[in-house]
This record gives C-alpha cells, structure tokens and sequence, in this order.
C-alpha cells in the first residue's frame, strides 16, 4: 500500500515534521498574503529504497517549485522558501518499508531590498520589513527628484512603493537668505533631453549686512564654455570672475561686495560628463573671516566666530591625503578680515603602501569621478576585503591580486558595476591596481569606488557556542562559517533573555553574546472587567500577585471577586479563577414576591438585590404559617428561597384577646373621672388666688411699701382683668386626654 502525506503550513513561527509513523506537528491552515519566507532544516533522513521525500516551493507566479528531494537531503540542510508557501511531500514506499526523517521548519519575516543610495545623495532606513521606511536626502547643492520617503509595502515578496528617487543639479535657481550651499553645473539629461540646459543663472542673496564668499571647488570648463561671477543682480554689477577673460582660476575663492551675488553659466555642450564646475558659498558677517570649509576632512578652529586672530587645522579622512594647501590658516587683517591662504584639499590617494590592520581604499577623486588615465596600486597586509560601490566603466578594471607582486594569483578583476563581494586571500598581503582608460571620452566616466579592508583570523568559522539550559538551538549550517546563524528557543515555562538570533560576522565573531532561559515567574494580564474597578497587589503580576474587583454603583459581581497568580511544575503560571463579570442589579434582582392574605412585609420594595430577604408579619389574631423571611437566590433568572407564608386566623386568641380589651376600657374610664374632677378643683382653686391678690393690689397700692413697675402711671388705660373659665373640655376613653383653660 502506498502512503501519501503532504501538508502546508505559515501560522506557527517554528515546530517539527516527523515520518508518518511518527506524531506530525505544527500542521497549520495554508494562509497567504502575509510576508514570510520559510526556513527547513534536516535533522535525520534515513529512508528505505522507494519512499520519496520533497521540499517543495511556491515562486512568484505561483507554479510549483521543487526545492530538494530524497537524493539530495543530508543531516544539517538548510532549505529556504522563496516565497511564502513551503510544503513538505512524503510516498511511502509500495513493498511497505518505512523510513524515518525529521525536519525542523522556522517562519521568517521577508523584506524588501536594501534601497539603492542615490548618486549625490543619501537614504537612511530603519526597518526592511512591510510597514519600514526609506527616507532619501541629496547632498548640498543636489535636488531630489522623486518621493522623499518610500514604503515597504506587505506582499508575498515585499516591495517598495515607488522606484527610488534620483539626486540631479538643476540649471539655475534663486536662493533668498543664502547662508551655505553649492551651485552645481547642470546634470546630464539622458535621451531627448540632452540638448537642454545650455544657460544657466543663479541668484544668490544673503541675510542683511552679510557678504558671501564664492569657493571655487572644482571647475573644469570646455573651449567653449563661460562661467560670469557677478558681485550684484544689476547688468552693471562688478564681474568678480570671467571664464572667458582667461586669467588663473582663483581657487582660493572670490568675495562679493554686497549680500547680493549672480552666477551664469553657458555652454555649448549641456550634457558633457567631462565638463562641469562645483561652487561653494557662505555667508559671514563684516569684520570676520568666512567659516572655512574641506571636503572628506574635518577642521578645528580657536574661534567660532571667526574673528581676526582665528587660527584653523585641518586634517583629512581615511583614504584621503592633504593637497594644495597648508594645514593651518590664520585670520588676518583688522580692517579688512581675510585668509592668509586658501583652504587645502584632501584628495583620494591614488595608491600606496597601507600598513594599519583596517581602512578604507577610495577611487581617485571620490566622491567626484575619477579621471581618465589613473594608474593606482595599493598594498595591504590582511587577508579580507568587502566593498559596498564599484561602479567603474567598461574599459576600466579593477584587479585584486593574492600577494604582494603583480605576478601572484589574480583573485578577482572587475569591470563597470559589480555587486557587493566579499573575498579573502591566502597571504598576509594583498594588491589592488586600478587603470582607467586614457580615452574616457569613448566609454564615459564611472562613479568610482569604495573598497573596506580588515585583518582577519586564518580561521574560516567561529566558535560553537554552548547549549542552553531549558531550551534549545538549531543551526543553519552544519560548518559555522560566516554568515552562518544559530537560533535559540526556551521550553514551555520560560522566557528568552537575550538575542535570539546570533550570527557569524566577519570577523569570525558573533554578533551579540549567547541568552538564555528564564524560569517565568509571573502570569499574563488577565485583563480589566466591564463596570468594574480593579487593585493589584503587585503591578509585575509575580507568583502570589492578587487582584481584587469590585463593581461600580448599580452593578454586582458574578464569580470569585479575588484572582491568585498560582505557581506550577511545569509550566507557565496561571490565574487560580477566571475572571469574574460584573451585571447589572436589575438584570439579577428577585421582583417582589407579594403579600399572603391578611399579612404585610416588613420594609417592603420592588427589587430585591441576590442576598437580601423580605420578612412577613400577620395582622392581629393571625397566625403566620411558613418560613418567616425568605431570600433572594443568585441565579438565572435569580429566585426566592422558599415560597409565600401564610397567614391563618386564631379563634382561641381572639376571643381572649376581646375580652381584655373590654376590661382594660372599663379602668380606663373610672380612670379618666377621677383626673377630671381633680383638675378642676386646682384650677377652681388657682382662679381664687389670682382674683385676691388682684384686688389687694388695686384697693390698697397707696398704703403699700411696694414699688412695682404697676404701680407707676403709663400712657395705657387701665386694663380692667375679668376671669373666667367656661367648658372646661376632656374626653375619656384609652389614653388620649384633652383639656382647655381660659383666663
């Protein structure tokens, strides 16, 4: 019987592939459209005469695509995917003998292409994945032509979103507040174009009260080109340089008048590489000296203002030699602050013996072009080379040479453009030669180059490095050669700390130290609850952390109110409960249940929250039949404990009871004629006292010692004061009396 598997997977980053008599993992849904490339490497292949085994592919267009089969798989193969889709295809063998294998596959991110660095210009890119961006920028003088920034777009191979941008000098301009800058002979224009730009002007203005200082860079001119320097905007201004006069190149530079300054160029051949001319201005201010300037070099000065008295150095950059000036200038001349000679050049060396144990060769000229004619040599004692531009014409060569003589082995030799390379040689010595043909006319001129070099160990693969504790690593290759990547992983439980990719450098080093595994000690965030407010015992959510939630004002918690971090072995930890919910009361409140017959509630309402109880009572001469109180149960709807009490008559207690509420009237009664009879003796009494002392006051106040405020005269008439008690009022019968006096 013959077996057939095959199966395709893009969800999980990594897992294993056994033979069909073994368990498969990571089988996953095909899903496409997301930027992945997918890596299998082989960790044992023994399999029987017959059965088949292939890695299979998708390209770009979709047809199948058959990365490696049986006869080609060993232990330690690495098999990429060009695109997003990797299948594995296994056929047992007819006579029924079964093999084994095991495949270990791992998910990578694709990206797009390292933009190409524009002529003149520069890109900065932070991430090569879908979503990155590449942002372009030309040097000073240069103008981008085309989108500033571009956009890894996501596909199953990533794209940028436009072509990248070009960096071209434009033919004249008009530059307000010119602090520093470039003004550039036009750049070619290629096909129809190439007969446009055949006069150029330039306005330049500076800041009030400023002047500008013109250095002229570069200026090779053809017989019949002419570059005017005018000291104004006018037609009359004062013509600072003329081409066409003849006269020496003032290279040293020219220094306007006034703020303002015009530039012309014309030419009869716009579209010449041969031709050209490149000058930098700055603005200064009266009274100082211009800031000085050196292409591929650095300078230090005593005074930032440069003022009279300043003193400049100047040094240049690897590759690149002090030319056609001193190193040290000084500002002189108080009425009239200038120079005291012109700034030097630092020029690409055009060969010679280079000892240190790393740098950088240079094409002659860079970043300009280099001339025709160049016969460079260099010596270098290492045994690594990796260049990053080599853009030379087709009659010029590049030669690398494995020694220190021109008849030793020849490793590489190179003409017009190259992608970048790598090589090493089998000496401690090394020699590169560069000619560029006499008749550059013919061919063009090329950009140049750029050639890094290091000394390396004689050793062709770095170090193993050891295994990790609780995880473990795969490699991409069975020898660690350079380039070669070792990939770690934890078991279930633990955390990665560290890279957790290390790769091969050149140097035969790897890129960052080895991490390792880390117990977890800590849970996920379980999250926040809707209509509920949270506290955390620990904000890292360590073993041990509690979290307590309560609901908010109108809401009540359904589930446990405090979830634990709960250790365990093995494993990750967890949260000792799910998460609770907070509902609304109405949703799980018990409606209330009603009255039984001839009884009533005690604090009676609508709702009842899951946990309150309503108590019963029976009116007079009833009694209460049932469970007294009864309680709201939490549930689904939520529901009472027990059913309504009822409420029986008692005709034994209700006859008693009749007759002692007869008794107690009776005694209330006699009780109520006694304090009535009583009252109205004391006030009988009362009024006869209050009648004497009235008429002693009034018959016999001249015979009296007393001095009452009465007894004065006042503006009032006599009140003459009758009293009187009329119905005197009670009532009897329980406990409510009621009495009346008036006076």
């Amino acid at each position: 019987m013959v077996k057939i598997l095959t199966f395709n997977f893009t969800v999980m980053l990594y897992g294993y592939i056994y033979s069909f008599n073994h368990q498969i993992l990571g089988i996953n849904p095909f899903i496409r459209g997301i930027s992945i490339s997918i890596g299998v490497s082989v960790k044992s292949v023994n399999l029987s005469e017959g059965e088949q085994l292939s890695i299979r592919g998708v390209d770009e267009a979709g047809a199948l695509l058959v990365l490696a089969n049986q006869t080609l798989l060993v232990e330690g193969q690495v098999i990429r995917s060009p695109t997003n889709t990797l299948s594995v295809f296994y056929r047992s063998s007819p006579e029924g003998g079964v093999g084994i294998f095991q495949l270990h596959y791992q998910i990578f991110r694709l990206g797009c292409a390292l933009p190409r660095r524009p002529h003149f210009g520069e890109v900065s890119v932070k991430d090569l994945h879908p979503g990155g961006m590449a942002h372009f920028q030309c040097h000073m003088g240069y103008h981008l032509q085309g989108d500033a920034t571009l956009t890894c777009l996501n596909a199953s191979l990533p794209v940028w979103s436009q072509h990248e941008p070009s960096c071209r000098a434009l033919c004249g301009g008009v530059v307000k507040n010119a602090t520093v800058g470039r003004v550039l002979s036009p750049s070619p224009h290629p096909g129809l174009n190439s007969t446009l730009d055949r006069s150029c002007s330039w306005s330049l203005e500076a800041p009030n009260g400023q002047r500008l200082h013109l250095h002229l860079e570069r200026m090779v001119l053809g017989p019949t080109d002419r570059l005017v320097l005018w000291s104004g905007l006018d037609a009359g201004s004062v013509v600072l340089f003329d081409s066409g006069r003849g006269g020496p190149i003032p290279f040293e530079g020219v220094i306007s008048e006034g703020p303002a300054v015009r530039v012309q160029f014309i030419t009869d051949q716009p579209n010449s590489h041969n031709t050209g001319f490149n000058i930098r201005y700055e603005a200064f201010e009266r009274g100082h000296c211009y800031e000085p300037y050196i292409q591929n070099g650095n300078f230090s000065t005593t005074d930032p203002t440069y003022g009279v008295g300043t003193v400049v150095q100047f040094t240049c950059d690897p590759g690149h030699s002090l030319e056609q000036g001193p190193p040290v200038i000084e500002c002189i001349n108080t009425r009239d602050p200038y120079w005291n000679d012109t700034e030097p050049l630092c020029k690409a060396l055009c060969g010679g013996d280079l000892p240190g144990p790393g740098g950088v060769i240079l094409s002659p000229n860079w970043p300009e072009w280099y001339g025709e004619g160049e016969d460079c040599s260099w010596r270098i004692h290492v045994v690594l080379l990796e260049h990053s531009v080599l853009t030379i014409t087709a009659n010029d060569m590049l030669t690398i040479l494995d020694g220190d003589e021109v008849t030793t082995r020849i490793l590489g030799q190179f003409v017009g453009g190259t992608s970048p390379f790598k090589m090493s040689s089998s000496t401690p010595d090394l020699t590169i030669t560069f000619h560029s043909d006499p008749a550059g006319l013919v061919f063009g001129k090329g950009e140049g180059f750029i050639i890094n070099y290091m000394e390396v160990s004689h050793n062709d693969s770095c170090p193993d490095l050891p295994e990790i504790q609780n995880g473990w690593k795969t490699t991409s290759h069975v020898a660690l050669l350079r380039g070669a990547r070792i990939t770690y992983q934890c078991d279930p439980g633990y955390d990665l700390v560290g890279s957790e990719t290390l790769t091969c450098q050149v140097d035969l080093s790897w890129n960052t130290q080895p991490p390792f595994c880390e117990k977890i000690m800590y849970c996920t965030d379980p999250g926040h609850v809707e209509h509920s407010t949270r506290t955390l015992s620990d904000p890292k959510l360590l073993v041990g952390t509690t979290i307590q939630y309560s609901c908010i004002p109108g809401y009540i918690l359904q589930g446990g109110a405090t979830l634990t971090c709960y250790g365990r072995e093995p494993g990750t930890p967890v949260w000792t409960s799910r998460l609770p919910h907070c509902v609304s009361e109405e949703s799980v409140s018990c409606e209330n249940p009603g009255l039984p017959d001839n009884g009533y509630q005690i604090l009676s309402k609508r709702l009842y929250l899951p946990g309150e109880s309503v108590t019963f009572m029976c009116f007079q001469d009833y009694e209460l039949i049932g469970e007294m109180a009864i309680k709201c149960i939490l549930g689904n709807p939520s529901f009472w404990s027990g059913p309504l009490p009822l409420c029986r008559a008692n005709h034994e207690c209700s006859s008693s009871h009749a007759l002692e509420v007869a008794e107690a009237a009776a005694d209330s009664s006699f009780d109520g004629g006694s304090m009535a009879l009583a009252i109205f003796i004391l006030v009988l009494l009362v009024s006869v006292l209050l009648g004497g002392a009235y008429i002693y006051v009034t018959r016999c106040r001249y015979h009296s010692n007393l001095r009452l405020p009465l007894m004065y005269p006042h503006p009032y008439s006599q009140i003459t004061v009758e009293t009187e008690f009329d119905n005197p009022l009670y009532e009897t019968g329980g406990d409510t009396r009621e009495y009346e006096v008036s006076i």
